[in-house]
């Protein structure tokens, strides 16, 4: 076992965050681009996933492991989705904090 594990490991965590706030995102606006990367999100979550079982499973491909999770970054990262912050901080945008802007608010 490398290091490379624990960059597996922190790639992994950043895609499913990634999805997690995707969904967040979605849940408190209803924007069809939130709910598209959020459905998108949990397949390249499973990709990141599978890539941090091949780095920490067979130590001869972890380089194959980190390319999928190198590719599940990439892909999470081209999706297009809406600008919906105004004025708010970086850390707010980092959590997926928005107000809530449904048509059917609960």
């Amino acid at each position: 076992m490398t290091y490379l594990v624990y960059v597996a490991a922190f790639g992994t965590v950043a895609v499913i965050f990634l999805w997690l706030r995707d969904a967040r995102i979605f849940f408190r606006t209803g924007l069809a681009s939130f709910r598209t990367a959020a459905y998108h999100g949990v397949l390249y979550g499973a990709l990141a996933t599978l890539g941090m079982m091949i780095t920490m499973g067979i130590e001869s491909f972890e380089v194959v492991g980190l390319g999928l999770i190198l590719a599940a970054l990439y892909l999470q990262g081209r999706l297009e989705r809406e600008w919906i912050w105004k004025d708010e901080d970086t850390f707010t945008r980092f959590l997926g904090s928005v107000p809530i802007r449904r048509a059917n608010k609960k």
